[in-house]
């Protein structure tokens, strides 16, 4: 038995006029848990001052110099927990099919099992917080709720600042509201008088999801990805879940709002795997004339048809939780702006003036810094100052780019999506798609490359279908079929966005990219949306639709010679190996890859093959083909 006199009254202290279901399921992992105290957070300013405060004390936050990054601090967690643990992250579905291949599976019984003898007393000693929060503005049709119990400080701040937390979200959740329940422990419960660390965390680590219960368990680590819930365990694994019953879309997108020239708006979603320059995407400053970039979302986008066959999208989240490492005034001058202040920095370096930094946020590094592990380091080290996965966390209204309609209620209407991987062969750098069966089969088979050195054979795929893969709360290929439909519903109201894929990243046979990317992406979108407004030119290829040779903007861009030609090449004989690799890789969805998608793959093959009979062999380059 516990000794439950530790408790007092303290389940009592809800606000007045909580739900009583959520008090119930407090009290009930209160006796499991046994903390010594339960706070319920109300997102003030004030608590998150308080804790800040605690953080410091305990050693787990270090504040920055306030003359130069003003309200600021820096995490550094123990070396075993810094980034998601995939591994260790499992989809409790009730049928182990309906996880699919592409997840990791444990019956819930059993889950439950484990987890219930893991959490016995796994506070003991500590704080519990709960978390109450909205995912999307407060009264948006779109958002949805959920409330989070952790023991963990540095998780309650942070999710302050991901979601819309606190009491007003809490008002929201009245009986009959759905609400997500999640669960998060450090597992490291401590004796009487026994000292804290300053990054509690365990050897032992679970991030479970029960689709069916719509609930999350995680145990063990206080790394962001496995304990921020409310990001991908949430937004993007369980409320995939919830898209797929209800009939909307919860995608691992960006959401930008362009206007063109001649004033039109748009807004556009984008789907990209780590590396494929996502983030500098989504704060994209143009390098053409008259166009004008605004940000809605980097990560994550709630995508939903509205009474009128539009689709509609939100910014589930309140902030970035984004990859340090690589952003800098050359590459993400908006990110740099951003970070100005009140930012939460973790495993990045300290300066010796009270700042941080990280490689790639200047060209040359400081002379002399504490690294990531609160090391002495100078740029004579052998490793780098910062960790790779090193991360801020910042809310996103301090974005200067941020779109006057990032938070409307009603969401945004999706022009047009996006797909796109890093490939250094084979893939354009932009097609679109001849329609919505098309574009979901493009995003089905997104894939980059990996590398010889560190990955395996060079042209070998990484594949990463709609860059959901390590986020898709139920089998991909069920996923797939979903779009399908949402596809069907669209097209009954004609009111399809149009669906492309770009690739910045193929290179030469020298191994120079052949495109400059980066701001240099606009003329790319400026050609996309073109194409939305009727504005620009495309010929039909073996692959979709490309712009012909004078229809991208390049005017004042310096390209290597033939970039243009070999940036839209097709290979015959590479792309058969790749439609083969396509082929084994649906074959590891069984019976479940739906037939347009199977329709897809056949379509492809035979326009590879009338490609390879013109040219007469399978090297070489495809002819121009005939203008639309």
């Amino acid at each position: 038995m516990h000794d439950e006199t530790v408790h007092d009254a303290s389940w009592a202290l809800a606000p007045e006029g909580t739900n009583p279901e959520i008090v119930a399921w407090v009290e009930q992992l209160a006796h499991l848990f046994t903390p010594d105290t339960v706070v319920w957070c109300d997102g003030s300013q004030r608590e998150r001052d308080e804790l800040n405060r605690r953080m410091v004390a305990q050693g787990t936050l270090v504040q920055l110099n306030p003359e130069l990054r003003p309200y600021s601090f820096l995490a550094r967690s123990h070396p075993a927990d810094v980034a998601r643990v995939e591994s260790r992250t499992f989809i409790c579905s009730a049928d182990e099919a309906d996880a699919g291949p592409s997840n990791n599976w444990i019956a819930p019984d059993e889950m439950r099992a484990t987890l219930g003898g893991l959490a016995d007393g796994a506070m003991r000693g500590r704080t519990m917080y709960v978390l109450p929060f909205s995912m999307g503005p407060l009264d948006s049709p779109l958002s949805r709720f959920g409330v989070q119990v952790t023991d963990s400080p540095y998780v309650a701040v942070s999710t302050g600042i991901m979601t819309r937390l606190g009491a007003e979200a809490l008002q929201r959740i009245t009986p009959g509201t759905a609400w997500v329940r999640a669960v998060h422990t450090v597992g490291a419960p401590l004796a009487p008088g026994e000292l804290d660390v300053a990054w509690p965390s365990n050897e032992t680590k679970y991030i479970s999801h029960f689709p069916e219960t719509r609930e999350i368990w995680s145990y063990g680590s206080a790394y962001g990805g496995n304990a921020l819930l409310a990001k991908k365990a949430f937004a993007l694994r369980i409320a995939s879940a919830m898209a797929r019953d209800e009939g909307w879309l919860a995608e691992h997108m960006l959401l930008l709002k362009v206007t063109n020239p001649r004033g039109r708006v748009f807004h556009v979603a984008a789907a990209f795997p780590s590396a494929c320059g996502k983030t500098n995407l989504a704060m994209l400053r143009p390098s053409i004339p008259g166009w004008e970039v605004e940000t809605v979302g980097d990560d994550i986008a709630w995508l939903a048809p509205d009474a009128w066959g539009r689709l509609k999208a939100i910014n589930p989240e309140a902030g970035f939780f984004g990859v340090a490492p690589g952003t800098g005034a050359s590459t993400n001058q908006t990110a740099v702006d951003t970070l100005w202040g009140n930012t939460v920095f973790t495993n990045v370096a300290l300066t010796d003036e009270g700042d941080v930094w990280w490689e790639g946020l200047t060209d040359t590094p400081p002379s002399h810094l504490t690294d990531w592990q609160g090391e002495s380091w100078t740029p004579s080290a052998d490793h780098p100052a910062a960790h790779p996965n090193s991360r801020f966390t910042v809310a996103a209204a301090q974005c200067p780019t941020m779109s006057d309609d990032w938070e409307d209620p009603a969401g945004v209407t999706i022009d047009a999506i996006i797909f796109g991987g890093r490939r250094a062969t084979n893939v354009p750098l932009v097609v679109e798609a001849r329609d919505w069966d098309h574009g979901v089969y493009l995003g089905a088979t997104i894939s980059s490359e990996r590398t010889a050195a560190a990955e395996g054979t060079i042209g070998e795929l990484r594949r990463d279908p709609f860059a959901m893969a390590p986020f898709c709360g139920y089998n991909m290929a069920d996923h797939w079929q979903h779009w399908l439909n949402v596809g069907d519903q669209l097209r009954r109201s004609g009111r399809v966005p149009r669906i492309f894929q770009v690739n910045w990243f193929r290179k030469d046979d020298d191994g120079s990219f052949l495109w400059p990317g980066f701001s240099e992406n606009s003329r790319v979108l400026a050609w996309i949306l073109d194409r939305v407004d009727g504005a620009a030119p495309a010929v039909a290829g073996p692959l979709g639709w490309t712009p012909p040779g004078d229809a991208l903007p390049l005017e004042g861009l310096d390209l290597p010679e033939n970039a243009l030609e070999k940036l839209f090449a097709v290979d015959p004989s590479a792309w058969t190996a790749e439609l083969d690799d396509t082929e084994r890789f649906f074959a590891g969805f069984g019976d479940r890859v739906p037939e347009k998608l199977e329709r897809q793959l056949r379509l492809a093959r035979e326009h590879i093959a009338a490609v390879a009979e013109r040219q007469g062999d399978a090297s070489g380059s495809a002819p121009a083909p005939a203008a639309a």
